[in-house]
């Protein structure tokens, strides 16, 4: 029996060691979840929320909404003492050293963010640190655009605290992954874990909170950190709008959607991988105009309305524009084309965007010149040869193997493709020369003056 207190007492110990005091204010659906666990993880937590019903409930050892298990995490905290719930945001501060914010950003009608929540949350966080003494630390859960925290949550906290961000007090931003129905599940096994903060200490502090789950911790900026939550969010629903709309066209054609996707989630190299999300340039080629087009005028004879199928090709010329916008930013007269085939390692000129840019150029008035090494009049043949001379008939003309003269002659430079060649030619450019890289070839040079990305 001795052995059996002295090891539990060990056990507490190292707990209390371990352990930090956190408030969350907002107990609904994330903050309810959040308080829980964190509680359950040894931690000693306050809830804070305005509504009384809802902080009577987590101090009766009930659950404030239906989510599978909670109950039982809150009953357990309570009956361990590490979860409690206050009305009173200034007490819950000055009792606590980290507040994670999960308050609600629900829709205006008009579609933007209704951040009043989020405001007097930080109103009355940063009441309490006027008269706190130590390093506090706000941990931002709730979904905002990127920019809120720099707009928003760091000026309100300052000027009502009186003190510094980051130096002072500490902020950050750490997004949630949670579903509804297996929230609990979520927060055990989270895809990742973001921690956006623009202060070491801050950062390292609140990771402790979560390493010993089981996912990477990824440490950024406070924006980059509030438009990963975005991303996520919005590729969730793509996916879902994108299996609808394939779904409905296989039921007018009699086919089983549920098949036809069996069969797209096994390609894991292309389907279901990186590949084709990094921010770039256009699609092209002989394949993927074709057949979006073809899909998208079958479904319309189907009189179906598809709207995200319909927009594919808008979006990619939108992107286009958005190139060609950026090119004439510069305002030089004399552009060098590096890369005109839809990809690197091809001589396919087929739909290319890059033709597209060149088309235009010149239809403005623009000195174009064009190297690529895969690109050569005497080996175009069949569709791809014809494809070239009615789009743009004197392409030959513009392309060059001289790319010292290219250099000479051009005063802005366009990457279009991920040639590798074109890496040892950006390192001979001279200061006069702007580069506009379409496909971030050259990421080693964001930042520099003359340098332009098209998505970064």
């Amino acid at each position: 029996m001795g052995e059996d207190r002295e090891l539990l007492w060990k056990c507490e110990l190292e707990r209390r060691l371990c352990s930090k005091r956190i408030s969350v204010f907002g107990l609904g659906y994330v903050g309810s979840v959040s308080a829980a666990c964190l509680s359950r993880d040894g931690h000693d937590v306050i809830g804070v929320d305005l509504n009384q019903a809802k902080v009577d409930l987590i101090q009766q050892g009930r659950s404030p909404i239906v989510e599978p298990g909670l109950s039982e995490l809150i009953a357990a905290g309570r009956a361990q003492g590490t979860l409690q719930a206050w009305t009173c945001a200034k007490n819950a501060v000055l009792e606590t050293d980290i507040s994670f914010v999960c308050v609600g950003t629900p829709s205006h009608a008009d579609g933007s963010l209704n951040l009043s929540q989020v405001k007097r949350t930080c109103e009355d966080i940063g009441d309490a640190l006027r008269v706190k003494q130590g390093f506090h630390i706000v941990v931002v859960r709730s979904t905002m655009l990127p920019g809120t925290m720099r707009a928003i949550v760091v000026p309100t906290l300052e000027k009502v605290s009186g003190k510094r961000a980051g130096i002072e007090f500490g902020v950050c931003i750490n997004p949630e992954f949670l579903r509804e129905a297996t929230a609990i599940f979520d927060y055990d096994n989270p895809p990742k874990i973001v921690i956006g903060a623009n202060d070491d200490r801050t950062a390292n502090i609140v990771a402790t909170l979560f390493e010993h789950l089981p996912a990477a911790i990824i440490k950024a900026t406070v924006e980059i950190a509030e438009m990963a939550k975005y991303t996520d969010n919005l590729w969730h629903a793509i996916k879902v709008d994108f299996g609808n709309e394939i779904g409905a066209i296989c039921k007018v054609a009699g086919i089983d959607s549920h098949q036809v996707m069996d069969i797209f989630l096994q390609d894991t190299k292309l389907n279901l991988s990186p590949c084709y999300l990094r921010p770039g340039f256009a699609f092209g080629g002989s394949c993927l105009p074709k057949d979006v087009r073809a899909l998208s005028l079958y479904a319309k004879k189907m009189q179906l309305e598809l709207p995200l199928l319909n927009s594919v090709i808008a979006s990619n010329q939108a992107h286009i524009i958005r190139a060609l916008q950026l090119i004439e930013a510069h305002g030089h007269r004399e552009v060098g084309v590096l890369g005109i085939s839809f990809k690197a390692n091809t001589d396919d000129l087929r739909e290319s965007p890059m033709i597209t840019v060149v088309g235009r150029l010149l239809e403005c008035g623009y000195d174009v010149s064009v190297f690529d090494p895969n690109v050569n009049h005497a080996t175009i043949h069949g569709g791809n040869r014809d494809y070239i001379l009615k789009v743009i008939p004197h392409i030959f003309d513009l392309l060059t193997t001289d790319v010292d003269g290219l250099l000479e002659r051009s005063r802005t430079l366009v990457v279009g493709n991920q040639d590798i060649t074109f890496k040892q030619i950006l390192k001979n450019i001279k200061p006069h020369h702007a580069v506009v890289d379409l496909v971030r070839l050259a990421h080693h040079s964001v930042g520099m003056p003359s340098y332009s990305g098209l998505c970064w």
